[in-house]
């Protein structure tokens, strides 16, 4: 089960190869299972939304000159030349993982939420 299809990924992106097709399909399967596991209720637009926002990251945006030294998700980098120095740190979970961002969270109706449960409450 998908929230998305293939075409939908690539609407707005770009043009997936035919390894990237396969790929695609099967990590919008994951995605769904994953968004399903934070909340299953969620609207289902919002579901089609994110599961487009977590493939198109994993997949990454290779037609940009910025792909190979900043990866698609990282909110931090640094590149150097001669001393072949790269880094840079992801916002979510780690490259080559899907993961959920704070907005995609968010649109999901989860997120950082304060409160507190005592069990301790249903005794008195």
């Amino acid at each position: 089960m998908s929230y998305a299809e293939l075409q939908d990924v690539e609407a707005g992106f770009r043009v997936l190869s035919d390894e990237e097709r396969s790929r695609c399909t099967a990590l919008l399967s994951e995605a769904a299972l994953i968004i399903d596991a934070y909340n299953a209720d969620a609207d289902v637009d919002r579901k089609w939304l994110v599961s487009c926002r977590m493939v198109r990251r994993q997949l990454g945006d290779t037609d940009s000159a910025d792909a190979v030294t900043f990866p698609m998700g990282a909110t931090q980098g640094t590149a150097t030349a001669l001393g072949y120095s790269q880094s840079w740190t992801m916002s979510g979970g780690s490259t080559g993982e899907l993961y959920l961002s704070k907005l995609e969270k968010k649109l999901l109706g989860v997120g950082s939420r304060l409160g507190a449960h005592s069990p301790l409450e249903y005794l008195c």
